[in-house]
């Protein structure tokens, strides 16, 4: 069974948290070492985002750590070759997060095996619209890969159908029409989306963009399934004092947030 399958099935009605870190941000070991951190800390999924240099969806926060990855010399085989190591250690759920290109370059079909043998388990590629992914699906799931894609404030209750029919094993709920980006708070009208959701997929889902404290989280998980984070545990690298005190405090955030689902 595919991990994030697992992952849900062995959840029940508990909370998922899925914390985000750009592969390659402030380093590539550094980076595979928060996620070695997360899981440890209660994390059920992990995102890594693949850095690409002309964004869509990612605000600020992710922009710096992208940007940073880059100059590092980061590519998509340093990812995968990081997961592979982490494999050894940790069994949690890992997607990968990113934009279609770097995929293109690398080649679709040999992204999908070598992505599968390294241990990645789920893909989320915003810019792959769901009218046109068929062949993406297929050769994901031919891989064991799921695929995840995004709905957001400003999708039809149609093509909400389509997404909810497309996604493997869960839905990305965007919370904002916007990018990414750690908020002070969310709105009525976002806790309406979400309750509006809870009735119109089938399958669990997820919110993100923009969670930015525990008390954020444990407020949109009364209507969601789990939550995503991921500026906010960039911005607790950038802020960290040294390397020893980045992984102490994402740790700590880590746990604060689990404690709050």
């Amino acid at each position: 069974m595919n991990r994030i399958a697992r992952c849900i099935d062995e959840s029940g009605a508990g909370k998922l948290l899925v914390p985000f870190f750009t592969g390659g941000f402030p380093s590539m070991r550094q980076s595979m070492r928060f996620v070695e951190i997360a899981a440890g800390a209660g994390a059920d999924m992990i995102e890594i985002g693949v850095p690409f240099s002309d964004p869509m969806a990612d605000g600020p926060q992710i922009q710096y750590s992208s940007q940073k990855a880059l100059d590092n010399g980061v590519s998509l085989k340093s990812i995968l070759e990081g997961v592979a190591t982490l494999r050894k250690r940790i069994n949690t759920p890992i997607l990968l997060m990113g934009y279609y290109n770097p995929l293109l370059a690398f080649g679709e079909k040999r992204f999908m095996k070598q992505a599968s043998q390294a241990g990645v388990d789920g893909l989320i590629v915003p810019d792959v619209p769901v009218d046109e992914a068929a062949d993406f699906k297929r050769r994901a799931e031919e891989h064991d890969l799921s695929t995840v894609f995004l709905v957001a404030p400003t999708t039809s209750e149609d093509r909400i159908k389509v997404i909810d029919n497309n996604c493997s094993h869960f839905v990305y709920a965007v919370t904002v029409a916007g990018v990414t980006g750690a908020r002070r708070g969310f709105g009525s009208d976002t806790f309406d989306y979400l309750s509006r959701l809870k009735v119109q997929l089938r399958k669990p889902f997820v919110a993100g963009f923009g969670v930015s404290s525990p008390e954020a989280a444990r407020k949109l998980v009364r209507f969601a399934d789990g939550v995503v984070v991921g500026s906010a545990l960039v911005k607790t690298i950038r802020e960290a004092r040294n390397r020893a005190a980045s992984e102490k405090d994402v740790a700590r955030f880590i746990d604060s947030l689990r404690r709050a689902l």
